[in-house]
């Protein structure tokens, strides 16, 4: 970071007020967000910046005359291609790691959610590795190179065919190891120091949950569940070849090294549930010396199981696909179904315990059911992933041939109940979606109709086409608050088809069982298949697309960064693949900054858009009271309370929310419209002309935008004003009075 006190201070003068703005997830440039064409970095490094308009430039002072600084932090969730697409491929542990954090708000919730989570992450690991196996020694050594038609033309392959079983497992086995080593390398990879950003060590700090982000160092624990996760997906790779080894006349040593997997499995799952001693933010205890040392035994476990599977002389079992396999996988499906249903009991417990002894929070009723809807996403994801894996390759094998007799090579029944079962719950979700939207349509339509009819109560008989299109885009940006409600509906789901996975024990095919129990065809069943991998096809390859266009075009991003940064701004608790957490580093280098810049007898106008108002609000809330007074916040489009407070409620409520306000003297103003679909009021929504209460400075925060600004053309302008919705608002004359504004009253507020 580049910290030089001579010239990051800039032309500000000592007692002049400085802008600082941060950004949302538009990706936006520097000069962008300064509404200036000239800037140069002040602080900071190409990941994570200060910069200001460069002077002797005209108007490059700010309104009020402020001088203005913007903090550009977009690079450090996704800047660069490698991290944007592995943070696609990685979406199953992040969106993992993000259900810990949507916990309701009680005291006993923490810790069983967070085990339940961690041990839901394990077995996403061991899904990640069973899928790997499914190919390379299910599909390939077993099946493909036990078959002559499968070898014909495929010299790579051939050359290993007719060899022993076990040779063939033993070499194949690498695959899977190599798939481990590339997750272990992710994970592993050096992030930016954190040292450098620790904030001040003052006094004045919140106690609110909240102002815990950004004051993690999180590396001793990932340290810790990288270890446990890379050796639960070794124990895993030799539980897959020792399964498939056992039988009559498997070796004492097989059997043996059998109950040590076994053992290393219950440690593993033992571990990621030791509250706090894995949790101790310290390197350097006995903890870190365990977990590496199970690391270190499931590795050299690991390459036991392979020299076993070579040498040992027993007859291997005849069966059609490697043995045992497909039970292993339903297995998974169990486990994953009875978390997803404990998470989900320790939700409704703790929600009926808190309804018991005081009000439900103003903001949804939805409350504290992310975890258990957010978990169960993931997990469908990671099984779809997995089965679209399995099969695909298994259709590439047996040369696309769709026919009974043609077909040589079949995955294991528990994959074809999973796509079946994740094709239900896309066609259930779109199902029950599409008829909220016309149950709720008409209402949304009412209310946009209202708002619009109060905001333009004389408008011409030639705007009509503009208000409808006003009017649908307000409709529009309501639906967000709506699809809680379909997520939790795919969660459910979800779960009932994992469940379902369990008839593949049965050896009956989901055609066959629903055309017995059911009347459907099985024809018809299986073309329902078929669209279900498709579909899971077409999602790989949106999200590939996604973090192309999302690291390439900005105005991309600003949709799909949402769910990005929503996901990577907590730090990684429960699943250490997940992609690293950006408020790590951007929470504690906004404290120093504006701790230096107040130090340096400025006062400071914080200005945050989107996401960076939570930035800004986490900041604030670390700051020592000395330098809150010196301070005033500007929030737009801030997803606090429409997205966070919903989400996330243990640690984003109405008491954080005051805190925050409480801590600037109230000199804070939030901007907000009624066409955006993200961000939304803070404490009131209250229009123009609505009375105020006098006595709660808390509602006199939330100022509304009307959008647009007029239906018809002005007279210097050939089209009529834009609708902005969640567009940036530092170029608007109405913001820029509102920085007049606080900055006047950070001026008489002399603390």
């Amino acid at each position: 970071m580049v910290e030089t006190p001579a010239s990051s201070s800039g032309p500000a003068t000592p007692g002049e007020i400085v802008e600082l703005r941060v950004h949302g997830v538009s990706g936006a440039g520097a000069e962008q967000v300064l509404d200036r064409p000239h800037a140069y970095q002040v602080a900071g490094d190409s990941n994570g910046g200060f910069y200001r308009p460069r002077p002797g430039y005209p108007d490059s002072a700010g309104p009020a005359g402020v001088t203005l600084e913007a903090y550009r932090w977009s690079d450090l969730p996704s800047g660069t291609a490698v991290r944007t697409l592995s943070l696609v491929f990685l979406l199953p542990f992040m969106l993992c790691n993000v259900a810990v954090w949507m916990r309701p708000k009680t005291a006993g919730s923490h810790a069983g959610m967070m085990s339940l989570c961690r041990v839901l992450g394990l077995t996403l690991t061991a899904l990640y590795v069973l899928s790997i196996v499914g190919v390379a020694l299910d599909l390939v050594a077993w099946r493909c190179m036990s078959h002559p038609r499968c070898l014909g033309g495929r010299d790579w392959l051939s050359w290993l065919g007719g060899r022993p079983t076990g040779l063939r497992l033993a070499v194949l086995a690498l695959v899977p190891a190599a798939a481990i080593g590339l997750v272990w390398w992710l994970g592993a990879r050096p992030g930016r120091p954190f040292t450098a950003f620790r904030p001040p060590r003052e006094g004045g700090t919140s106690a609110h949950a909240l102002s815990g982000v950004g004051q993690w160092d999180s590396a001793p624990l990932v340290g810790r569940l990288r270890s446990i996760h890379v050796a639960t997906a070794f124990a895993t790779l030799d539980a897959s070849l020792l399964v498939a080894r056992a039988g009559p006349g498997a070796s004492g040593a097989s059997l043996g090294l059998m109950v040590a997997v076994g053992a290393l499995l219950v440690a593993c799952v033992a571990l990621v549930c030791a509250h706090p001693g894995i949790d101790r933010p310290e390197a350097g205890h006995g903890i870190d010396g365990l977990t590496r040392g199970l690391r270190t035994v499931a590795c050299g476990l690991t390459i036991l199981v392979v020299v076993v599977v070579l040498v040992d002389p027993a007859p291997w079992p005849r069966d059609i696909g490697l043995p045992r396999y497909g039970a292993t996988v339903t297995l998974i499906f169990v486990a994953q179904t009875a978390l997803l249903a404990a998470i989900g009991l320790v939700v409704l417990r703790q929600r009926t315990a808190r309804q018991g002894t005081s009000p439900p929070a103003r903001g949804g009723s939805l409350r504290g059911w992310g975890s258990p809807a957010v978990s169960a996403v993931a997990t469908g994801l990671a099984v779809a992933f997995s089965a679209e894996l399995v099969y695909r390759v298994g259709d590439y094998l047996n040369r696309n041939q769709s026919t009974a007799t043609d077909v040589i090579i079949s995955p294991p029944l528990a994959y074809k109940w999973a796509i079946f079962g994740f094709f239900l719950a896309i066609v259930g979700t779109l199902v029950v979606g599409g008829l909220d939207t016309l149950v709720s349509g008409r209402g949304r339509q009412r209310e946009a109709a209202e708002i619009v009819a109060r905001d333009f109560p004389d408008a011409p008989p030639e705007a009509e086409p503009r208000l409808r299109q006003v009017r649908r885009t307000i409709a529009r940006a309501r639906f967000t608050d709506r699809l809680e409600g379909f997520t939790l509906v795919y969660a459910c789901l979800v779960g009932l088809g994992l469940v379902t996975s369990v008839v593949g024990l049965m050896g009956r095919y989901p055609a066959d069982v629903v055309e017995q129990f059911v009347g459907i065809p099985g024809e018809l069943v299986n073309f329902f298949m078929v669209v279900g991998a498709w579909l899971i096809a077409g999602l790989l390859v949106g999200l590939v697309i996604g973090g192309i266009f999302a690291y390439r075009t900005a105005e991309f991003r600003r949709y799909v960064g949402v769910i990005w940064d929503l996901g990577t701004f907590w730090p990684r608790s429960a699943h250490p693949f997940a992609p690293p957490c950006y408020a790590e580093r951007a929470v504690p280098e906004l404290t120093r900054r504006i701790t230096y810049l107040v130090g340096r007898g400025h006062r400071v106008l914080l200005s945050g858009h989107s996401h960076g108002s939570v930035l800004l609000a986490a900041t604030l809330l670390q700051l020592p009271d000395s330098v809150c007074g010196r301070i005033a916040l500007l929030t737009s489009g801030t997803p606090l309370r429409r997205l966070y407070g919903r989400l996330f409620p243990a640690y984003v409520d109405e008491e954080a929310l005051r805190e925050v306000g409480r801590r600037v003297g109230w000199r804070w103003i939030n901007i907000w419209r009624d066409t955006d679909q993200i961000g939304s009021w803070v404490f009131s929504p209250h229009h123009p002309g609505d009375p105020v209460p006098a006595g709660d400075p808390a509602t006199r925060v939330d100022r509304r935008q009307r959008d647009p600004r007029g239906l018809l053309p002005p007279p210097s302008d050939s089209v009529p004003p834009p609708i902005a919705g969640h567009l940036p608002c530092e170029s608007d004359d109405r913001f820029a009075a509102a920085v007049r504004e606080l900055s006047d009253r950070l001026r008489a507020d002399r603390p």
